[in-house]
Formats: C-alpha cells, structure tokens, sequence
C-alpha cells in the first residue's frame, strides 16, 4: 500500500494540516513541528503526490517552455539559462518543441494548458490572433524572440536588426566592399531583422558601390544549409570579399565548405556569424560573431514569468531588449589589420 499523508500526521502525533503546511515550507508551522515531519516522511519513505499539492495550492511548480527545435547550441545554451534559474527557484520545466510548426506550437500550448504555471514562448507563427486562440485563460507568458505585437504579455527581443549593423560596419571597416549574407528562414522574425540589418547598413555605407550578385544566400539556421552556401560561394567565378552568416551554425558549415575547396579564412573570404555559442571561439580560425548572451536571457525570461506568477494582480507587462554586443576573432581578417581579438572576453 503506498504511503499517505494520514500515515505521517499518525507518526508524527500531528494533524493532517500540520503535515501540509510544514512539507509545503509553510512558515505558520514552529520548527520543531516541521522536524517531526519531515522525520516521520523520511521513515516512511513518503513522496508528496504533486497532483494533490497543485489541487491545494493551485501551483504546479512546472514552467511550460515552447521552442521551435531543440537541436543546436542556441536551443541549449536558451534552455540552460532557464533551467538555472528554474532550479533556483525549485521550479520544474516542461519542454516542447513545434518543430518549426505553427500548428504543432499551438498543440505544445494548448497541451501544457493547467500542467503549468506559466509559459516561455519561443515561436515565428505566434501573433496576438494565435495567442487568443491558444493561450488558456489568464496563464502567464513571456515571448521570446518573437514578432507578436497587439498582445498583453512580457517578452525579451535581440537586438537583431543592431547586431546585424554593427558586424556589417565592422566589415567595411575592414575593408570590405562585396559582402554576401547567409539568411535565415524568409518567415522567422530574427531572420528577417538581421537581413533588414544587413541590407539598410550596406546602403548606408556604401551608397552607390553596386552590390554583389548574389547578395543573399538562403538558409535554415542549420550548418548543412550553410555548408550548401559555402558550397555555392566556392562555385562562384569571383568570391565576394566576406561572407556575414545570420548565425553561427551556418557559419560553421559554410567554413568548412570553403575549405574543402581550397579557400583559406580569411586570406581569401573573410567570415562571420551572429549568436556566438559556445563552439565559435574553437573553430580555426576562431569565429568573429555578434555575441548574444542566450543562457542570460534565458534566465531572465524564466524571472520574468516567474515575477508574473507571483503577482497576478495588476503586474506591468514589459518588453525587454537583449542587447548584442561585436565579438572580433581572426575569421574577419581584423588581426591582419592590427586590430585585437575580443573573442575571450564574457
């Protein structure tokens, strides 16, 4: 017969309640109480049913969490930062992901309804329309990364659009005038911001240089996609003067494309990514990159939605910019220039 809460308020020579209120870390037990209790669970081997605790508190404890993959080092490091801060506060993390999917992403929420607190959302189909549709009652959620406007939720946005203009000022800084740019998705929001990057800063400051055709190679945020990039470059009867991958993956990829057909980074191509995951700084050469700080973010969303949750009533919904920052390692040629590495600095 499993163990109940009957049989440790008999152990401990207290009421049911008491035993409630000093497992739930309720302060209106006196310590001495809580001792006894926690004694007679550990005799008894009794493990608190997480559904009766949700049904007495109307908490779960469980933070929903929806990605569009869960592959690659962005996912990982996102999910590590909200794992860290999830586990500061003893929360658990339940983890989808819509595979890129937008009718899978409202399936993820709508599964999550009442088995959470509250939700993290990461997805490029969410719009005010979607949430309404998918979004249960007044459960709490922040938004990631995400264009939804017109809604009521907190969310945290990189600054894409600004990262992807400060690796592209960096570029003609150096000297380069040719540029090709690895895009993302044509539907992902990020994407999207860092081709806008791209292109508005390209005719900023280089009006009238006639652009290099192709300007724009097409990608899916996988290294394979950049690998096949690479592979079109190296095809190419003259190579433009850098190559700005939208992340760091399709760098990667397109780095080793280029070296299998002879190219050297970057004394023939000049190379960089955006993202700056962990792997970028231990490739050869060492990635130039826009860095993002993903486990942070991930650790503020969960402290946002935690803050949410925790003040129901009347709490302001924000929207927090996650600001980039230029990472200059020798892939960009800048150490030829004389020009010092900032990869080692966090």
């Amino acid at each position: 017969m499993a163990v109940t809460i009957k049989d440790v308020a008999r152990l401990a020579n207290v009421s049911v309640a008491s035993v409630s209120r000093a497992l739930n870390g309720s302060g209106t037990v006196t310590e001495e109480t809580r001792k006894l209790v926690l004694a007679a669970a550990r005799s008894l081997r009794y493990i608190p049913h997480s559904g009766a605790r949700s049904l007495s508190t109307s908490r779960t404890q469980t933070i929903g969490v929806v990605l569009p993959d869960l592959h690659g080092e962005f996912f990982s490091e996102l999910i590590r930062g909200i794992d860290m801060a999830a586990h500061r506060r003893g929360l658990h993390l339940l983890v989808s992901s819509s595979h890129g999917d937008a009718g899978e992403a409202a399936m993820a929420m709508r599964a999550m309804s009442g088995r959470v607190d509250g939700l993290i959302v990461m997805s490029p189909h969410v719009d005010a329309s979607f949430l309404a549709d998918n979004l249960a009652g007044n459960l709490p959620i922040v938004l990631v990364n995400t264009r939804a406007t017109g809604h009521d939720c907190s969310a945290l946005a990189v600054d894409n659009h600004g990262g992807a203009a400060d690796m592209v000022q960096h570029l003609v800084e150096m000297g380069h005038r040719s540029i090709v740019m690895i895009a993302g998705p044509a539907d992902n929001f990020e994407s999207q911001e860092r081709l806008r990057g791209f292109r508005e800063t390209m005719a900023r400051l280089l009006p009238g240089v006639a652009r290099f055709e192709p300007d724009v190679l097409r990608g899916d945020f996988g290294e394979e996609s950049g690998y096949r990039a690479g592979q079109q470059l190296r095809a190419l009867k003259r190579l433009p003067d850098a190559v700005f991958a939208a992340n760091d993956m399709m760098a990667i990829g397109c780095l080793f494309a280029l070296g299998e057909g002879g190219l050297v980074v970057p004394r023939d191509i000049a190379l960089a990514g955006f993202d700056d995951v962990p792997t970028a700084r231990f490739v050869a050469p060492p990635l130039t990159t826009v860095r993002v700080r993903i486990t942070e973010m991930g650790s503020r969303a969960l402290e946002c939605l935690a803050f949410e949750i925790e003040n129901p009533q009347g709490t302001k919904k924000t929207v927090q910019v996650v600001q980039t920052e230029l990472v200059v390692r020798r892939s960009c040629g800048a150490h030829a220039q004389g020009v010092a590495d900032t990869g080692n600095k966090e």
